[in-house]
């Protein structure tokens, strides 16, 4: 097996709302089967898969006779809950029919933010898969709330990736990969054979949602191929309408739009930090600090700080950003907003006269800080 696919060990599969439940008719029992059919296979190659399905609130949705995907966050969960059931047991059955165990596993960001709930998260997974059964994960919608919620799927899927440290990540779709244009608009439009996930270009290109089932997007793939790509996973994008797409791809055929992982990937705390999808303040530097982080490698010190946004205590995860306005990094803050308020544009040497103590000469300190 050749490639970036073939040669993966691990592999995390997603699969969309409108390949699940068959463009929101209900569930797809026949599609479900036939992935389950070629990840057994893939198990059979000493493969391990974890699949990230969507799919619980349009079969929740079909159930409940309802047309439209609802706005409301209580109606969401509800057919969220409902759904979930026949979600999980399709696919129970159709693995079952392979000998393999599957697992249930619901997440929120709020079990990714906490270092200990990740780590707990991170164990369970590898545990599931030294033990050959087929993880079987989903957004936990029945308890999300705006704050806590992913939003899509593709970005769970890349978040999972990071976290089981997988080589590969493929995103099953209803669209055969990545266009140069929006191929409903421009039908002459070129597919994307292979580019480097995190190429700006690339974001330009992708964009709007798909149907009233899906949440997601191109974008959220792009993305999700870039999120993906810190940890050193490349990212295929293609039909799973495509026959034994899955098998093919470990074959080496090229299929879809590959996008890949070109640095070294992160170790694995700065992973963490990379991956929080929300912040718990933000910090306005000036030029001089954004060089010292971005070039030389650095230390955030208070003296470089000119602004403080939100409200945080000590070992929150901030977010840094240049004159400008852009993030340049993350990391995990050393003071509390209201100290870092006082402390800020002073130099290390003054911390104790300023707060009456000296906790670390660093406001976030460049072994818990990663660049953007």
């Amino acid at each position: 097996m050749a490639g970036p696919i073939g040669s993966a060990r691990i592999l995390v599969v997603k699969v969309g709302s409108s390949l699940v439940t068959d463009a929101g008719r209900g569930l797809d029992a026949e599609a479900i089967a036939r992935w389950a059919a070629q990840i057994a296979k893939l198990h059979a190659l000493g493969k391990r898969c974890v699949l990230v399905s969507s799919g619980a609130i349009a079969e929740g949705m079909q159930r409940l006779g309802w047309k439209r995907r609802p706005h409301a966050l209580h109606e969401l969960q509800a057919a969220a809950a409902v759904g979930q059931m026949g979600l999980v047991q399709c696919y129970e059955s159709c693995f079952r029919e392979h000998g393999l165990a599957t697992a249930q596993v619901l997440l929120t960001h709020a079990d990714m933010a906490d270092r200990q709930r990740y780590l707990n998260a991170r164990s369970t997974l590898r545990t599931l898969l030294e033990l050959g059964v087929i993880p079987v994960i989903n957004e936990n919608d029945t308890v999300v709330t705006d704050e806590i919620k992913f939003g899509d799927n593709d970005t769970l899927a890349a978040l999972v990736t990071n976290l089981v440290e997988a080589d590969a990540l493929v995103i099953l779709t209803d669209q055969p990969g990545l266009f140069e244009a929006d191929p409903r608009q421009a039908p002459q439009a070129k597919l994307i054979e292979s580019a480097a996930a995190g190429d700006p270009r690339l974001e330009a290109i992708a964009g709007g949602t798909g149907t009233s089932v899906a949440r997601g997007g191109m974008i959220t793939k792009v993305l999700a191929a870039k999120r993906a790509a810190r940890s050193g996973a490349h990212t295929v994008i293609a039909s799973g309408s495509e026959p034994e797409v899955l098998l093919r791809l470990a074959g080496g055929e090229p299929l879809g739009t590959l996008l890949l992982a070109g640095a070294m990937p992160l170790a694995a705390r700065k992973q963490w930090l990379a991956d929080h999808l929300n912040v718990s303040g933000r910090l306005g530097l000036d030029a001089g600090a954004v060089r010292a982080l971005v070039r030389d490698g650095k230390s955030l010190l208070p003296i470089g700080v000119v602004e403080v946004r939100g409200e945080f205590e000590r070992g929150a995860v901030v977010a840094c950003h240049d004159p400008e306005g852009r993030e340049v990094a993350r990391g995990l803050a050393n003071y509390s907003a209201a100290e870092t308020r006082l402390i800020m544009r002073h130099s290390s040497s003054e911390i104790e006269s300023l707060l009456g103590y000296v906790d670390e000469p660093e406001l976030i300190h460049r072994d818990n800080l990663v660049l953007l």
